[in-house]
């Protein structure tokens, strides 16, 4: 299989003052193309660190990502918006739509900045994908939080995304609602042939991607793959 991303002994520290706090050492992963991955822990773990620094949000202290057969470190910030605009999609746990813009418009924006004209007809087919077809005109502030979730969802998915990265997608909703939310997601992400990478403290969520990656103080303590 392809490797769609390459970690290799990662490292990531931050200053509070003087004092220099470590959030990650020595990380080291691979994920396969159209796989689904899942990196756990306690909070202070280091997850969505990881997260940002995989998908080219942010830029290591030391090691080496290679995300979609690009080595990120030699890239300038313009590329690495360029390689994110291109195969990258997000979905985060506060669902930062915009709050001027009705689902629609939402869902088309990235088609849009990518000069698709047919991005209005594109955004319409996955707002029907994911059960919002009689909320199109709708703007975030009418839209229930799995609503919302949903409208970022099918934005997410907008680009046809080499990989997508999820940071505590159920994080704002109630069980029933994120249940339904991941089915979706999962759903999609089969569909439309994308790989996952999930940032979660829900252990069931967990136990629905194909490997689980789980950090302990910013080290990898276990990285296991599912029986499926």
């Amino acid at each position: 299989m392809t490797k769609i991303l390459n970690v290799n002994n990662l490292g990531k520290s931050y200053f509070s003052g003087s004092k220099k706090l470590t959030i990650l050492k020595d990380i080291s992963f691979s994920v396969e193309a159209k796989d689904t991955f899942c990196i756990v822990g306690p909070s202070g773990s280091g997850k969505t660190t990881l997260l940002g620094l995989c998908a080219s949000l942010d830029q290591p202290d030391s090691g080496s990502i290679e995300l979609c057969n690009t080595e990120t470190g030699n890239l300038s910030e313009d590329e690495r918006a360029q390689l994110r605009n291109q195969k990258v999609g997000f979905i985060f746990q506060d669902f930062q739509l915009l709050p001027t813009l009705t689902a629609l418009e939402n869902v088309a924006v990235p088609l849009e900045l990518q000069g698709n004209k047919l991005a209005s007809k594109k955004a319409m087919e996955l707002l029907e994908k994911v059960g919002l077809s009689d909320r199109l005109d709708h703007y975030p502030s009418q839209l229930s939080g799995g609503e919302q979730q949903r409208v970022a969802l099918a934005r997410a998915f907008s680009n046809s995304p080499t990989i997508l990265f999820a940071d505590e997608p159920t994080g704002n909703l109630d069980a029933e609602t994120g249940e339904k939310v991941i089915q979706l997601l999962f759903d999609l992400n089969k569909e439309l042939g994308t790989t996952l990478i999930i940032v979660t403290h829900d252990i069931e969520l967990a136990q629905k991607t194909n490997h689980i990656l789980k950090l302990k103080s910013g080290r990898i303590v276990e990285n296991t793959t599912m029986a499926k």
